[in-house]
């Protein structure tokens, strides 16, 4: 949805373990992908793909180890102005939620951690331990729409009263113990909502999306897309603004030329979003609550 073409400069700003790269080099020739995370694994794995001759081709792999919030003055440094597309896979990925030592499932032991980038000093068992009571009602409350959210918030702080809180287990529990068994027994592990929030506490992944999308718009050359993948409401909300913003103009009734100061940016090649068919359901269940929106950057004469 980026538009391939050979001899092009893209920007994979989530690249995961690389499957949105490596698509889009086997569409493109003699091109260059900037591929951002922050995450120490993937970009292990991206310097596989970058040795994998057979794979690259004649297209070049220049990994960046930086928050996609960087992008701008990341690309600027490496004498990158434009672009001719940006994608963005968001969340959390896979191997990430699978591998327990991270830290980030409720579902497996591990200890609170949560952390994109393991350079940074914040992790998921400071804000749980560290973070007063009326902060972690508001990122609950925020960040998960959590109904219980003043009682799971109370739990925690009268368990880490006793002893620090340290485990994904028993943070689980407590949350679900938080919570009136009538309430529990439907809409899945109430935990899943209040892990998301910390998660996204822990690696200001929203404020981050809003500030990258803005430099997208800027990088994007006109013609270029950007392609968006989201799987929370939070993160479709800024992307949807965001892209709608840009390609709507106030204009006064009756004004027969838009003046070129207030034309809109971008262009909408999805009104709605896309989301997943039941085949690619089957494929990959985790993608049940992916929604695509592809902005492109309108093309005026000079």
């Amino acid at each position: 949805m980026v538009n391939p073409v050979d001899n092009g400069i893209f920007v994979d700003a989530t690249f995961g373990r690389g499957g949105h790269t490596k698509e889009l080099m086997s569409r493109v020739h003699n091109s260059k992908i900037y591929a951002f995370d922050r995450d120490e694994s993937a970009i292990e794995v991206g310097e596989k793909i970058e040795a994998d001759k057979d794979l690259i081709g004649d297209n070049q792999l220049i990994l960046i180890r930086d928050n996609f919030e960087n992008m701008q003055a990341a690309l600027a440094q490496k004498g990158v102005q434009q672009v001719n597309g940006i994608v963005y896979d968001l969340g959390v990925s896979s191997p990430q939620f699978d591998d327990a030592v991270r830290g980030f499932s409720y579902k497996k032991e591990a200890r609170l951690d949560m952390r994109m980038d393991q350079r940074q000093d914040l992790d998921a068992e400071k804000i749980v331990n560290d973070w007063s009571y009326n902060d972690l009602v508001r990122i609950f409350f925020k960040y998960s729409d959590e109904k219980f959210s003043r009682q799971i918030a109370r739990s925690i702080e009268r368990t880490r009263a006793e002893h620090r809180i340290t485990s994904t287990l028993e943070l689980a529990d407590i949350i679900k113990n938080s919570i009136p068994a009538a309430r529990r027994r439907t809409g899945g592990h109430p935990a899943k909502r209040i892990f998301q929030a910390i998660r996204i506490a822990v690696n200001d992944e929203l404020g981050s999306l809003e500030r990258s999308l803005a430099q997208a718009i800027d990088l994007i050359q006109p013609g270029g897309r950007i392609s968006v993948i989201t799987f929370q409401s939070l993160e479709d909300r800024i992307v949807k603004h965001t892209f709608k913003e840009a390609s709507e103009v106030d204009v006064p009734r009756g004004l027969p030329v838009i003046p070129k100061d207030i034309q809109p940016t971008l262009k909408l090649i999805t009104r709605k979003p896309i989301v997943p068919n039941k085949e690619e359901l089957i494929e990959n269940n985790r993608a049940h609550s992916a929604k695509l929106r592809v902005v492109e950057k309108i093309k005026y004469g000079v």
